[in-house]
C-alpha cells in the first residue's frame, strides 16, 4: 500500500490479497537463487497482471534480488529500478516485459515450450524447471489467452502452472458486468487439469499443497483457480473495484494496517525480519544450483551463460550458401534454404509459422516435429493462432537456449502487433518470418495484400526490419538475424525474384548496387522492387540519363551508419527516388520522390496489380526524369 501512496500513483489491490500466494512462492515452492537471477534450471515466475508489479518487487525486496528499500520508495518514479509495469532486463528477477494483459500468460506458454524441449535434448539432470504465471480475469478475457491456453493444452506442457487471480473485479467493476465464462470448463476443454482451490487465499500451508501438487502433475499444464478478494485486508474497499486501480488514501491506508496489526508507519520492514527472509531464500537458492552445477558438470559446455542459445557469427558464414548470379528464387524459398544450410551450426533454432509452415519458408525438413511426444523436435506447429505464436516466441527468446523462428503471411503481422512490440521493448532475440510481403501477392486481394504493414513494423523502436532484394540478400539477412541482440523481421517475397547482389548491402542496411560516373540522380529499391529500379536505370541510360541504383533492405541499419557513411551512399545533393510496393509513408527521411502504393490493393495477378499501381520500371523512369527537372 505504501509504494502506490507515496507515487500517487498504482494498483495495490491485487498485490494486497495475493501477497500469501507470493510469500509463498518465493520461500517455499520457486527453485530460484536471488544471487545468480540468471540461473539456468531456475523455475520462472511471471506477473502476468503486471499492474501489480508492486507485488513482485516487495517480493524482490524480500528475497535479496538487489532491490532495497530506496527502490520501493521510488516506484513509478524516473530511472527507478521499480517502474510501473514490470521490465526484463530492468530489474533483477523480472522474468519478461508484463501490463498488456495476457501477453505474460502467453509468454509463459513459450517459456514452457523452451523447457521441454531443452529437457529433451540436454536431459532432466540439467533442465527441469517450472514455469508459473499468475493471471487475472482480464488476461483470460483477452483472446491471446485463448489461442495460448488451447496450445499449452494440446502439446500437454505439464511443467507449465497457471494461477488464475479470481476476485471477480475490474476496473469498470463487477466481471459480472461483462463476462460469464465458466473458465475451469474453458481451460478442461483446452486439455488443461484443473484445481478449483477455493477460498484458501490467505491459507499458507494450503497455498503450499494446491501448488506442490500442481507441480507434480503430469500430462497437462495445470490451472490453479484460486478465490481471492481485492484489497484484503482492507475495511473500506475489500471486494470493492476501487480497490484496483487507484491508490488507497492515507486514512485507508492507516486503517488496515491496524487491521493487520502492524505499526501505523509507511514502508514497515523489520530489519531483522529481511536479513531473515532473504538468508532463508539465499540458502535455498544457493543450494539448489549448487546441485545443478553438480549435476552438470560433465553433460554439456551448451549449459554455459556464455553460449546458451547464442549463434556464432563466424560458424554461420562458414555455412551461409551463396546464390548464383542466375538464380531465381522467391526470397522465402531462398529463406528455407538458408535455415536448412546453417541447421548444423545452429541446432538450438526452434521454426514454425501459423499454419503456413511450406508458405513462409520457415521450415525444417531435416528435422521432426515439436509435440507432445517428441519434444527434441524442432519444427513447432503452431496452428492459427498468430498472437499465441508471437508472444510464445518472446517468452521462449527470454527463456533462453533456444532462437525462436516464426513465420505467416506478412498481413497478419497485424495479428502480432502486440507481442513484436513488447519483444522490441524487451530486447528478445526472435526473429518474426513474414512472407507474401506486397500486393504481388495477387489474386487473394486487397485483404491479404500488405501495404502498410512495413511501415508499421519500422515504426517500432528497436525491431530490426530488413526486406532483402534476392537469395544472397536473404542468406546476409538471415545471418545478421540470427546474431542480433533483440527482434528482427524478415520481410520476404511470394513471387520469384533474380540475384542481382552479392548481399553484402544487408550489413549497412544499404549499398550502391549500380554505379556509374557523375550519376545525376539515385534510385532506391527495397525486396522485389530492387529490379524494378535496374530496369528502370536501364531505360534512363538509352536516354543519355545516369543514375545509380542503391539496395536498401534495413533502414535501422541504414540509420546506424555516421552521417559520413550514409552521405556516400545516398548524396544528399542528388534526386532520391525509392520504388516500394507499399506505403510511402516515412521514405521522405530518404528519398526526394517516392514511388509506392498509398492505397489498397486489388484481386488481380500480382503482375498486373503491380503494374496497374504504378510498380513498373517506366513508371519508375518517369517520376526521375521529372525529379530532374525539379
Amino acid at each position: 500500500m505504501d509504494a502506490p501512496l507515496a507515487a500517487n500513483s498504482g494498483h495495490q489491490g491485487t498485490a494486497m490479497s495475493l501477497a500469501p500466494l507470493a510469500h509463498v512462492l518465493y520461500s517455499r515452492i520457486l527453485k530460484h537463487d536471488p544471487t545468480s537471477p540468471d540461473f539456468i534450471d531456475r523455475d520462472r515466475l511471471i506477473l502476468s497482471n503486471g499492474h501489480a508489479s508492486i507485488l513482485q518487487y516487495a517480493m524482490l525486496f524480500l528475497s535479496g534480488y538487489g532491490l532495497e528499500m530506496s527502490d520501493l520508495k521510488l516506484f513509478r518514479q524516473w530511472k527507478s529500478a521499480t517502474p510501473g509495469h514490470p521490465e526484463v532486463g530492468h530489474t533483477a528477477g523480472v522474468e519478461v516485459t508484463t501490463g498488456p494483459l495476457g501477453q505474460g500468460f502467453a509468454n509463459a506458454v513459450g517459456m514452457a515450450i523452451a523447457e521441454s524441449h531443452l529437457r529433451a535434448v540436454h536431459g532432466q539432470d540439467a533442465i527441469n524447471h517450472r514455469t508459473y504465471v499468475i493471471a487475472g480475469d482480464g488476461c483470460l478475457m483477452e483472446g491471446i489467452s485463448h489461442e495460448a491456453a488451447s496450445l499449452a493444452g494440446h502439446l500437454k506442457l505439464d511443467h507449465l502452472v497457471c494461477i488464475f487471480d479470481d476476485n471477480k473485479i475490474t476496473i469498470d467493476g463487477s466481471t459480472a458486468l461483462t463476462c460469464s465464462d465458466d473458465a475451469p470448463a474453458r481451460f478442461r476443454s483446452y486439455g488443461w487439469n484443473v484445481i478449483e482451490a477455493g477460498e484458501i487465499a490467505e491459507d499458507c500451508d494450503a497455498l503450499e499443497k494446491v501448488l506442490l501438487t500442481a507441480r507434480d502433475h503430469t500430462g497437462a499444464p495445470t490451472l490453479i483457480v484460486l478465490r481471492s478478494h481485492i484489497g484484503f485486508p482492507s475495511p473500506d474497499l475489500t471486494d470493492k473495484h476501487e480497490a484496483h486501480g487507484n491508490p488507497f488514501t492515507a486514512p485507508l491506508v492507516s486503517a488496515t494496517k491496524k487491521v493487520m496489526g502492524i505499526p501505523d508507519e509507511p514502508f514497515y520492514a523489520p530489519e531483522t525480519f529481511v536479513s531473515e527472509y532473504r538468508s532463508l531464500c539465499r540458502e535455498r537458492g544457493q543450494a539448489a544450483h549448487a546441485d545443478w552445477k553438480k549435476r552438470t558438470q560433465s553433460i554439456s559446455p551448451a549449459l554455459s551463460p556464455s553460449t546458451f542459445g547464442i549463434a556464432n557469427k563466424q560458424e554461420i558464414a562458414s555455412a551461409l550458401p551463396v546464390f548464383p548470379s542466375d538464380t531465381k528464387l522467391a526470397t522465402r524459398q531462398a529463406f528455407q534454404k538458408v535455415l536448412e544450410a546453417t541447421g548444423g551450426v545452429m541446432p538450438f533454432v526452434l521454426a514454425g509459422a501459423a499454419d503456413l509452415t511450406g508458405n513462409t519458408g520457415a521450415k525444417l525438413t531435416e528435422t521432426s516435429a515439436y509435440s507432445a511426444e517428441n519434444r527434441s523436435g524442432k519444427q513447432i506447429y503452431y496452428g492459427i493462432r498468430e498472437h499465441a505464436m508471437a508472444a510464445a516466441m518472446v517468452g521462449m527468446a527470454l527463456h533462453g537456449g533456444v532462437l525462436p523462428v516464426g513465420g505467416t503471411f506478412f498481413v497478419f503481422a497485424d495479428y502480432m502487433r502486440p507481442a513484436i512490440r513488447l519483444a522490441a521493448l524487451s530486447s528478445a532475440r526472435t526473429v518474426f518470418v513474414f512472407s507474401h510481403d506486397s500486393v504481388g501477392v495477387g489474386e487473394d486481394g486487397p485483404t491479404h495484400q500488405p501495404v502498410e504493414q512495413l511501415a508499421s513494423l519500422r515504426a517500432i523502436p528497436g525491431l530490426q526490419v530488413i526486406r532483402p532484394a534476392d537469395a544472397n540478400e536473404t542468406a546476409q539477412a538471415w545471418a545478421i538475424a540470427a546474431t542480433h541482440d533483440g527482434p528482427t523481421a524478415l520481410i520476404l517475397s511470394r513471387q520469384t525474384v533474380v540475384a542481382l547482389t552479392d548481399g553484402s548491402a544487408v550489413a549497412d542496411g544499404a549499398g550502391v548496387l549500380v554505379k556509374v560516373d557523375k550519376p545525376q540522380a539515385i534510385i532506391i529499391g527495397t525486396g522485389s522492387e530492387l529490379s524494378v529500379a535496374v530496369d528502370a536505370a536501364d531505360l534512363l541510360k538509352k536516354d543519355g540519363i545516369n543514375v545509380n541504383v542503391v539496395t536498401m533492405p534495413s533502414w535501422e541499419r541504414f540509420a546506424s551508419l555516421s552521417k559520413a557513411r550514409q552521405d556516400e551512399i545516398l548524396p544528399r545533393n542528388l534526386p532520391r527516388i525509392s520504388v516500394e510496393a507499399g506505403t510511402t509513408f516515412g521514405w521522405a527521411a530518404y528519398a526526394t520522390n517516392s514511388v509506392g502504393i498509398d492505397r489498397f490493393g486489388a484481386s488481380a495477378p500480382g503482375n498486373v496489380v503491380m503494374a496497374e499501381l504504378g510498380i513498373t520500371a517506366s513508371h519508375v523512369a518517369d517520376v526521375t526524369r521529372s525529379a530532374l527537372l525539379q
